[in-house]
């Protein structure tokens, strides 16, 4: 039975009434524009109001016009769809999500074309560099994740006298130590996320960070993203609230503001020092946003950055934790890639966190933070389990219960999901009988990343008009390319970003499809294009290189 002591209370002492008004439109900040913060003003409000009146009758529906003030009986509603693309939510409308967008789509349909027998394409199978999506390249699941999934989906394989032969051990012992904790996979688990299972998450996060973590401030989630969307639903009240986010940033952010109608304000990453963060442009781009009226409540942080893969100091972290304690905004820290660490060290902000408040009493103890991580990225790469989880410290009780009350509606996360959390914050360990293959699989993965990063890294840079920082973690690199003023002017003709007209050209030419810098935000009269470094192999890399020389060689 599960421990009074790993449950959230759940008050229903506080309550309020929100009225439903008509759509504001959500300031929107153009990728490649101008990013100055802009406070939300009544002129952002738009009023949508409609007069209409009818009445039934056995001649039919009798529809007031408003436009001349007289009535004509019809026989039907002039709508054919009570929902459409003018009656829908149009937050939803504007939110843009570039990872599966435009390019994604018209991957798809070039995928179908070759499936289909078509051989006049200039290629013979797209490459999906657009996501980082491990094992949709040849990224393989590790076996004792797999294995005691497999015992805690059928359990009757415990009991199968051949057991002992297809499974290890500790993969047998743990699937029976699951299986007495959560009961049935097909069953709902604490909303909050089955109890051992955070106490498994609290103490990898204690041995990461040497410090103490709490199960009760563990959430998981149907992956980072279930979180975040939890996260920013909870604090935004609607246009008069801003959240800082890195320019450029992951479009999970700006898309799910736009939908929530509040205001991003976006910081500058500093492409020059290996996209790093400069603590006076943020700490200006606080005050201006403060001063011009907007509410400012959280400041998001990627690291390992996704799309860039760079990783901040600790300076770095000190810095922005800092910013928050004088500010007072929530930090929500995106370190799903905290294992995907090619050059340098992994910080995470809650270890700098507790080192700041030990070594400056008072000063830091009410900063706020949400530390998110995932099954989807590092070694595991199981994007399609959805399993995940948020850290909570410092945050208020009362938003707690409310938060509790959210994630509540949902039930739960999948509890597939949760199993495979904890067998990422648990795995085989010295001694183990599956230590040895676990070993050699991460190793394994863990190499043929970092040569992969190395690769095309090393293939941008000789290439002409290209620059690319050096791949410091995560699955992506986001080169710098010159596009030449001709080509621009072709994208422009055909209303398109240019960096989006390359990337497209790109795909139709090679069937390599990566994401334009402007969908993921960056700084104005600059392009570039993430892509990530999962596929194997070099000739895709040769295929880069070889349209890159010809796309120069036609617009110059």
């Amino acid at each position: 039975m599960p421990q009074p002591s790993t449950m959230r209370s759940f008050s229903r002492t506080s309550s309020s009434t929100s009225v439903l008004t008509s759509p504001p439109a959500t300031p929107f900040y153009p990728a490649s524009r101008d990013y100055s913060p802009v406070a939300p003003s009544s002129s952002s409000i738009r009023s949508v109001s409609s007069s209409m009146a009818a009445v039934s009758s056995s001649q039919g529906i009798q529809i007031s016009s408003v436009s001349n003030g007289t009535s004509s009986p019809v026989s039907a509603p002039s709508r054919r769809k009570a929902i459409t693309l003018d009656t829908m939510n149009q937050y939803l409308r504007r939110a843009d999500y570039a990872v599966r967008g435009r390019l994604a789509i018209r991957a798809d349909e070039l995928r179908e074309q070759l499936n289909n027998g078509d051989t006049s394409l200039p290629f013979k199978e797209i490459i999906n560099a657009n996501i980082g999506n491990p094992q949709a390249m040849d990224q393989k699941p590790i076996t004792f994740f797999r294995q005691v999934l497999s015992l805690v989906q059928y359990p009757q394989l415990l009991d199968n006298e051949y057991a002992d032969k297809i499974f290890f051990k500790d993969a047998l012992d743990r699937a029976r130590i699951l299986l007495s904790e959560i009961g049935s996979l097909g069953a709902y688990s604490q909303s909050q996320g089955v109890p051992y299972i955070r106490k498994s998450i609290a103490k990898f996060i204690e041995e990461r960070d040497g410090v103490p973590a709490d199960p009760k401030d563990v959430y998981l989630a149907n992956g980072a993203s279930s979180a975040v969307s939890s996260l920013l639903t909870t604090i935004c009240r609607g246009p008069e609230t801003g959240v800082m986010i890195p320019v450029p940033q992951y479009p999970l952010y700006s898309a799910t503001l736009t939908i929530a109608n509040a205001t991003p304000i976006p910081y500058l990453l500093e492409e020059s020092t290996g996209w790093g963060t400069d603590t006076k442009y943020i700490a200006s781009v606080v005050k201006n946003s403060i001063a011009k009226g907007v509410d400012l409540k959280a400041m998001i942080v990627i690291n390992p950055c996704n799309p860039t893969g760079s990783c901040l100091s600790r300076d770095e972290i000190k810095d922005i934790i800092t910013l928050a304690a004088e500010n007072t905004f929530l930090i929500i820290a995106d370190e799903v890639y905290q294992s995907n660490i090619y050059e340098g060290e992994f910080h995470s902000f809650k270890k700098v966190l507790r080192e700041l408040q030990r070594d400056v009493p008072g000063k830091y103890d009410n900063v706020e933070l949400a530390s998110l991580h995932s099954t989807s990225k590092g070694m595991v790469g199981e994007c399609g389990q959805r399993g995940g989880y948020v850290e909570l410290v410092g945050i208020d009780e009362q938003v707690l219960d409310e938060l509790y009350k959210l994630v509540s509606i949902s039930l739960c996360p999948a509890v597939s999901g949760q199993v495979l959390t904890e067998l990422m914050v648990n795995p085989p360990k010295p001694g183990d009988e599956s230590y040895p293959l676990y070993k050699e699989e991460v190793d394994a993965i863990y190499k043929a990343l970092r040569e992969r990063a190395f690769l095309l890294f090393n293939a941008f840079k000789e290439m002409e008009g290209v620059s690319c920082q050096e791949p410091m973690g995560a699955m992506y690199l986001f080169p710098t390319i010159s596009i030449p003023p001709k080509a621009i002017k072709e994208a422009q003709r055909r209303n398109e970003e240019p960096d989006q007209f390359y990337c497209l050209e790109l795909l139709e030419q090679t069937g390599v499809c990566v994401v334009p810098g402007s969908g993921f935000g960056q700084k104005e009269g600059t392009f570039h294009f993430r892509t990530t470094f999962l596929a194997p192999g070099e000739e895709y890399v040769r295929r880069i290189i070889a349209f890159h020389r010809e796309f120069l060689k036609k617009y110059s």
